[in-house]
């Protein structure tokens, strides 16, 4: 009988740096689990998927519009694009890592909801612990089209008032394994210090 998949949850200021490393653990677990199935789950992905299209409804045309000005995007779309993903893909046997998901706290119990429907083994909540002048200076040098200098600000505030009420649920919460990790570091030794505190 195959061992329960995981979840593991990667969560952080704007810019920290949790696309590179979910994608390193993505590449870590395959690398030691052949027979491993990893569902990676990135919001941002998601919804620049749902709104890539030549005859947008009314919906996909209000999430542009969203995006585009540098807004927050309502609880219910992300979460939506969250549940129809892993109703999709979810077979009992696969891990899934949360990119960007969830943010808010309202998210963050509505996924909780998931995460025992599915009846992973662990969760796992990576917290990647950056100051804000260091996510800024990250995000300035990866000139995204998003990453204007209201957009960019805009998103480190939204990690004070919306993001880090989740990162204190999680971590007061008996239910996730919690993980603090120094996200300033080279790439390779962030990295480590994940699979290291995750022992995997």
């Amino acid at each position: 009988m195959s061992k329960k998949p995981e979840a593991y949850i990667f969560i952080g200021r704007s810019g920290c740096g949790k696309g590179t490393q979910a994608d390193l653990l993505v590449k870590h677990l395959c690398e030691h689990d052949k027979l491993c199935k990893t569902l990676h789950i990135e919001t941002g992905a998601l919804l620049r998927e749902f709104i890539k299209s030549e005859n947008a409804n009314y919906s996909q045309k209000k999430c542009k519009e969203v995006i585009e000005s540098g807004g927050l995007m309502p609880e219910f779309l992300p979460v939506a694009l969250w549940g129809m993903h892993m109703m999709g893909n979810m077979d009992g046997e696969t891990n899934m890592i949360g990119d960007g998901c969830p943010r808010k706290l309202h998210e963050a119990l509505i996924l909780e909801t998931a995460f025992d429907f599915y009846g992973f083994a662990h969760i796992n909540v990576i917290f990647m612990n950056v100051t804000r002048g260091w996510a800024r200076k990250m995000m300035l040098g990866r000139k995204r089209k998003d990453d204007s200098e209201l957009g960019l600000n805009k998103r480190l505030d939204w990690y004070e008032t919306e993001v880090l009420p989740t990162v204190e649920y999680f971590k007061a919460n008996s239910k996730y394994r919690f993980f603090d990790i120094d996200g300033e570091q080279k790439i390779e030794d962030v990295h480590a210090e994940i699979i290291r505190k995750l022992n995997i």
